[in-house]
Order: structure tokens, then sequence, then C-alpha cells
């Protein structure tokens, strides 16, 4: 793998960084997410200047600098997921404005995740990609090499109205049946889905296992997918109240397991390898022994202790750090304070060239003692 490196970037200086704008595996890239963050030579400081149409156009002029560094453009991205904070999806609909001109005919997935902020205070949107030459819409989403990504799934009808408001157990099984109709569309099944990422409330937290049965129900096993799950502020609509992520493979699937044995009895997997492609489920400090969270109150100590369970769920699979793609830190507003730590947490565990990176302040986790919850995407050779 190698980190993408434009020689023409103008909005700040990119090596020294703990993340890589985007890496490229043969033709296949996996970009960081971006947000209109730049240098100013002034104040000598990053800042993220305007509004919503301003700020999604300087993220789509940074993604188009890495995309031809790498020999792409934007008709070859499959996916596209646009982080739009809390304070900023009022005005989301500039953003979808500016990426319909920015893709004309071409319509990869879209996925939307509205966090409570991003890094930069300012900032309204960041954008994150994956791209290759080869792949096709599908109805609901984007294949491409045997992977389908679809768009983000709500309970939210076309004309505006939501199906069965507020109840998060409800509207989860809406979400996976409306995903395993767009699957079968395209002569996949329940069975093909590798990686699931379910965003919801601290207001439905109480509710939030009771959807391990809508999973039980419509996922058939034995090989679950990844899989993570966040709490959020807000989500799309007032009466929204989960949004749903899947990726789905045409290719073999294989449970990958470090032997935890707790995970024989939940509805979601270690890790899914399929085909070239290992996906992950979301790791946080949890002792997968005694299941007991660790660390409390330290962000650090829980990235660390989080990246080394990352590194066994690798291993297990016969990979190692350098084989990472792509990680999305979540992080709470209590672990913000020391979060810029983390990069020391990374350079110490990891290889050059880094994985792509995201990061984003969510209202919690599904423990009140986690800080930081990573989510992460690696390559097999």
């Amino acid at each position: 793998m190698n980190a993408i490196t434009p020689t023409h970037f103008p909005w700040f200086e990119y090596r020294n960084y703990t993340f890589s704008l985007g890496l490229q595996h043969g033709d296949k890239v996996w970009l960081s997410g971006h947000s209109a963050s730049e240098f100013d030579p002034e104040s000598k400081h990053i800042v993220v200047r305007g509004g919503m149409t301003d700020q999604a156009t300087t993220a789509y002029a940074k993604i188009a600098a890495i995309l031809e560094a790498a020999g792409l453009g934007f008709g070859d991205v499959h996916r596209v997921v646009e982080y739009v904070t809390a304070t900023g999806i009022d005005h989301y609909a500039e953003a979808a404005e500016v990426r319909a001109q920015t893709f004309g005919t071409h319509t990869p997935a879209i996925c939307t995740v509205v966090v409570d902020r991003l890094l930069r205070p300012a900032a309204f949107i960041e954008i994150e990609v994956t791209a290759g030459p080869a792949g096709a819409p599908v109805h609901g989403g984007y294949e491409a090499d045997g992977v389908v990504y679809l768009s983000t799934i709500t309970a939210q009808n076309p004309d505006g109205s939501v199906e069965a408001p507020g109840d998060l157990v409800a509207q989860s099984h809406i979400c996976f049946e409306r995903a395993i109709a767009a699957l079968e569309g395209v002569g996949l099944r329940a069975s093909s889905i590798v990686k699931t990422l379910d965003y919801t409330t601290r207001a439905t937290l109480g509710d939030y296992k009771r959807t391990g049965r809508v999973r039980k129900e419509l996922l058939p096993g034995p090989v679950y997918p990844g899989a993570a799950g966040i709490l959020l502020s807000r989500l799309q609509h007032p009466d929204v109240v989960i949004s749903l992520d899947v990726i789905a493979s045409r290719h073999e699937l294989e449970v990958v397991n470090p032997g935890w044995e707790r995970y024989g009895k939940l509805t979601y997997s270690p890790a899914v390898k399929a085909g070239k492609l290992l996906f992950m489920s979301g790791q946080a400090a949890l002792d997968p022994a005694t299941e007991q969270a660790l660390f409390a109150g330290d962000v650090v100590a829980q990235a660390e202790y989080t990246y080394e369970n990352i590194i066994a769920v690798l291993r297990a699979a016969g990979l190692g750090p350098e084989h990472l793609l792509k990680t999305i830190e979540y992080v709470t507003p209590d672990g913000l304070a020391r979060y810029r730590d983390v990069a020391k947490v990374r350079e110490r565990l990891l290889r050059a060239p880094y994985p792509a990176s995201t990061g984003a302040i969510c209202e919690g986790l599904l423990r009140p003692e986690f800080q930081i919850e990573i989510d992460p995407l690696a390559y097999i050779p």
C-alpha cells in the first residue's frame, strides 16, 4: 500500500500527521475524512471558513486533488460518507447541491452521519470517499469488485414521513428489511452482509439491547457481520431514532476471531474476511474475557488498549498494523481534551504509511466509561 501524496495540496502540510490523506492499493483508494480546514499564514493556525456551501466545496476540492494524485476522478468514486454536524444538518441541502454539481451523472453510494461536531469546531461537514476504476450503481447503492455499498437507510419515506416514529426496535426492523430488500434486488441475501454501522440517540439507549433480537431474526448467521454502534444527539429527522449503513459482499465469507468467547452470544463478529478486505467491528477498551470496561476517564489508555485489540484481530487474520486501510475514531466530549495525545499511540502501534483516518465527536458510546471507539478496515494481500 502507498500513501497518496499530491504534489499540489495548498491547504496544509499533510506529512506531519499519523494518518495519510489517502491510501492506494493497486487501483483502489481509501481516503481520510476531509473538511474545509486550511492553514492560515497570518494566525499560523488551522482554520475553517465559510458556511455549508463553501465548506463542502473546499472539502471536495481537496478530495479532487487526492484522487487526481492517484490517477482517479469523481467518476471512479464508489462510496461517499458525509459527516455532518448537528448544527450543520439543517443546511445539509447545500452540501447535497455541491455534491450533485461535483458528481454530475455519477451516482455513488451516499452515507450521511450526523455527528455532534467535528474536530475543527467551526467545521460543518467532513467527507471521506472510497474509489477505484471499476464499479457501477445498483438499486440502493453502488457495487465494485463484488462489494455492495448501500446508501444510508432510515425509517423515513421518500415523502418525508417516518415509519414508527421514535420506536427504536421497530425502526431497526424496518431498516434491516429495507437493506435486505435492496440486496435481494442485486442477487444477494442477508447472509452476504459483512458490515453494519448503526447510529442512534442516547434517549433510546435503554432499548438498544433489544435491537439484537432484530439482528438475530433477520441476519441468519453463523457468519455475523462486523458492526459498530454509536450514540448521537440527533439524526436526520426528529422522529428518526436509528440510521443504518450496510456493506455486503459476493465473496465467500469467513469469521476472524482471536479466540474471544463473548462473540459466541452476539450477533456480530470481531471481523469478517471477504475477498481482499477484512471488515472489522468497532472496538473500545473492553476486556474480551471479563467484558469489563477499562481505563475509565483516560482516553489515551483506552486508545492504546483498543488499538492493541485491533492488532490482535489483524494477527488472527494473518495480518499486521501495516495492513490497516482506514480507521474512524469516534470520541466523546469527555475524551476530547486529551485526544491529541492519541496520535502518539497511533505513531507507536501503527506503521507508515499510516491508514486513512476520520475523527468525529459523538454524544456517547454504548458503555458510559468509553471515551473512544475505533472502527477499522484492513486489506488482505
